[in-house]
């Protein structure tokens, strides 16, 4: 029985369409899902939209049309962008969901009857961007020109409201930090939540009763959940909570909740709190990914850096675009990006490197072989070289991936088809074809072997084209971890198959002319 495994990204706000930041998040989570998979897991990956809340009110009420129709047509954006972008989700959630009511009513309940509700007034400052709520010692500014930790605008809200007992769960939190180094990463993210919990935790406002767009709050006539609780709960709806002993209770806790670093709080201290108050095992990791910066900087409408990622896709390619991303940015990190450094890196490693290593070696077997794999040779030590070190290049990426260091284990990856590149530089088949053809038979099956080891080991990032370069070598068994030979290459080489002409995989990028 295959090892469960459940990653989540962070369900996107949809009061505006999809950025690249919501593109990259919902990359690095396919990759890691795909990955996961290759290596036998069992994995449950959730992506969605989180449509409650007043900021949808607001951006309703500015269109001039019902809150649902809006959160109805945002919604399908980032379902649109999701699917463009190869994201190989199982489900895409919407907190409008039923079920999702039903898994949200739930932990409120089971907080409740753990005590730590109570009903109370609430007057401080709120986020209407942010959807949170800060103590008057995190703003910055005066006046009318407060603003949150984030840099939004806040705003003096009084209400009757539901609080929750976060006070209660400091010291549990701290306790469960210590314990567990890992569950919150990177560790400069760890280290922020850290001193944000032992600055001490006061109870937290989880009710609304100025707007009614959310989930009603049980029992409590007029109140709506603070959007927070709702949308962290999509997590457990995912897995049909509250029953936990349905067909996908089997994958909580979730192995990992990947998000954008900016709502780590509310990922790594009310959520873990939540749960423990209903009595929930936590997840296992929060994974707090860094930003993306146009050029450099922040994007922001004002400035006019806002890029649609639906745009980048169709003016580089789906894959080309995932591939810089996961490459360029240090996971974990901020990450800049501009069409000049997509171009020049994927021409250099996929079209160059890699696309040209497999369009050379099987247009050579096409034209000069029929198309019928090379037959066995003496194998040299140089053919033993390079396969060993294809299988350490791959290695090096399967543990980046395992780490969460997904740049670090794409550059290890190009180690071996740096080598590959060496390799048939160094051997010549072309010049062996006339010299000594059995020769050039061992470099070209060798040559081979090798890509079908580097395709198998990039599918995670580059699905479509890997798939692509595993067709034309007729290597159809390829979801699973095993790189290794174990018999392929024969089994091909005896069959009908024969590599046709191929057409580039990777062709070279141009770079827009608006760019």
């Amino acid at each position: 029985m295959a090892d469960p495994f459940y990653i989540t990204t962070a369900i996107h706000y949809p009061n505006g369409r999809p950025h690249i930041g919501h593109a990259y998040e919902m990359i690095a989570a396919d990759a890691i899902a795909r990955f996961q998979r290759q290596a036998g897991r069992d994995v449950l990956f959730q992506t969605g939209t989180d449509e409650h809340g007043l900021k949808m009110v607001q951006t309703a009420r500015e269109r001039d049309i019902p809150v649902r129709d809006l959160a109805n047509e945002m919604s399908s954006y980032f379902h649109e962008m999701a699917d463009r972008l190869g994201i190989s989700y199982d489900r895409f959630i919407r907190t409008v969901d039923e079920d999702h009511y039903a898994a949200s009513a739930a932990i409120w309940q089971a907080m409740a009857d753990a005590g730590d509700l109570y009903l109370d007034r609430y007057e401080g400052w709120y986020s209407v961007r942010d959807e949170a709520f800060y103590d008057e010692s995190e703003l910055t500014g005066e006046g009318d020109d407060r603003r949150s930790p984030q840099g939004t605008p806040v705003e003096w809200t009084a209400e009757e409201t539901w609080f929750f007992r976060l006070s209660k769960y400091q010291q549990p939190l701290l306790d469960l930090f210590a314990a567990n180094p890992d569950f919150i990463r990177p560790e400069s993210r760890r280290n922020e939540v850290m001193r944000f919990v032992e600055g001490g935790l006061k109870d937290l406002s989880v009710s609304r009763t100025s707007f009614d767009w959310g989930v009603p709050v049980p029992g409590s006539p007029g109140h709506v959940m603070y959007v927070w609780v709702d949308a962290l709960t999509n997590y457990l709806t995912g897995i049909g909570y509250p029953d936990m002993t349905g067909d996908k209770a089997k994958y909580w806790p979730a192995d990992i909740h990947l998000i954008g670093k900016d709502i780590v709080r509310f990922h790594a201290v009310y959520w873990p709190a939540f749960l423990l108050s209903a009595g929930v095992p936590l997840p296992k990791s929060v994974f707090g990914h860094g930003f993306l910066l146009t050029r450099g900087e922040k994007m922001s409408k004002s400035v006019g850096n806002v890029v649609d990622p639906m745009a980048l896709a169709d003016a580089f390619g789906v894959d080309a675009l995932r591939y810089f991303f996961l490459r360029d940015v240090s996971f974990g990190q901020d990450g800049s990006y501009s069409p000049e450094a997509i171009v020049t890196r994927v021409n250099a490693e996929l079209a160059n490197s890699f696309g040209n290593l497999a369009q050379r070696t099987l247009s050579f077997i096409a034209k000069n072989l029929s198309g019928e794999f090379p037959t066995a040779g003496t194998v040299h030590e140089a053919d033993a070289m390079l396969i060993e070190e294809v299988v350490i290049a791959c290695a090096g990426f399967k543990s980046g991936f395992a780490d969460l260091a997904l740049s670090q284990g794409i550059e290890a990856w190009m180690r071996g088809v740096f080598a590959c590149n060496q390799y048939i530089d160094a051997q010549a088949p072309w010049a062996l074809r006339k010299t000594d053809p059995e020769r050039m038979n061992a470099v070209l099956g060798t040559l081979v072997r090798a890509i079908r080891m580097l395709a198998i080991a990039i599918l995670p990032v580059v699905p479509d084209s890997a798939g692509k370069v595993l067709d034309q070598i007729g290597a159809t068994e390829r979801d699973h971890a095993a790189i290794d030979d174990d018999g392929w290459y024969d089994r091909v080489a005896a069959s009908d198959f024969r590599i046709a002409p191929p057409a580039p995989v990777f062709p070279r990028l141009e770079l827009p002319a608006e760019a």
